[in-house]
């Protein structure tokens, strides 16, 4: 398994850089964008990543735990795993860390927004209706590069809310460094490292 976290941790970081310096670019133009906006973005973001999380971790647990042994996985096992690893993760990823950068860098207007709490009533059901869509017809390559980028783009928004200035060239990268810290760590271990730790004796179904 930690050779699997070394393996994916390698191969997912260099995108994970491009995704950072996109969203440092956006900032260049949008830092001075009122924090409603952000606020509104953000919880555009926010659960389009919270379901193509849902959709991968889900499909990754069928297909190994389950697509081996030629059946389905119970549902409601696939609920657990599927709504455990994307709330938890999308929300350390796109609440958790930008939030230790905001409060790195002093920004003013931070705050830490538990979107599975706030707008309860979006979050939690496109979860589900990632997890169902998984159930159905599981996929893994397309969700994780969307993953990506709209992890980055979360949390980047997450942060501009809490400005109300300029930052300087030194804050910029610090902001970079979060940006990839809250997306390379977070969305690897969700996608793919946390719905394996649940597959048990997988060598030995498939052979």
């Amino acid at each position: 398994m930690l050779k699997q976290i070394s393996k994916e941790l390698k191969s997912h970081a260099p995108f994970t850089i491009f995704g950072a310096l996109t969203g440092i670019i956006i900032m260049m133009f949008l830092h001075n964008l009122p924090p409603r906006a952000s606020y509104n973005i953000f919880y555009i973001l926010h659960p389009i990543h919270v379901m193509l999380s849902a959709l991968v971790t889900a499909s990754i647990y069928e297909l190994h735990k389950c697509g081996c042994v030629k059946g389905k996985c119970k549902l409601w096992i696939l609920l657990i795993i599927g709504y455990s690893g994307s709330i938890g993760v999308a929300t350390i990823s796109d609440s958790v860390i930008p939030y230790l950068g905001e409060i790195l860098l002093g920004l003013p207007n931070r705050g830490i927004h538990f979107g599975f709490i706030e707008k309860w009533w979006l979050i939690n059901p496109l979860a589900i209706m990632g997890i169902a869509i998984a159930y159905l017809r599981p996929t893994t390559k397309f969700p994780h590069f969307g993953h990506v980028l709209l992890s980055t783009w979360a949390s980047l928004f997450h942060i501009i809310m809490a400005m109300d200035q300029t930052l300087n060239w030194l804050s910029y990268l610090v902001v970079f460094v979060f940006l990839f810290i809250a997306v390379w760590l977070p969305c690897c271990v969700s996608d793919i490292v946390f719905p394996l730790l649940f597959v048990k004796d997988l060598e030995s179904k498939i052979k």
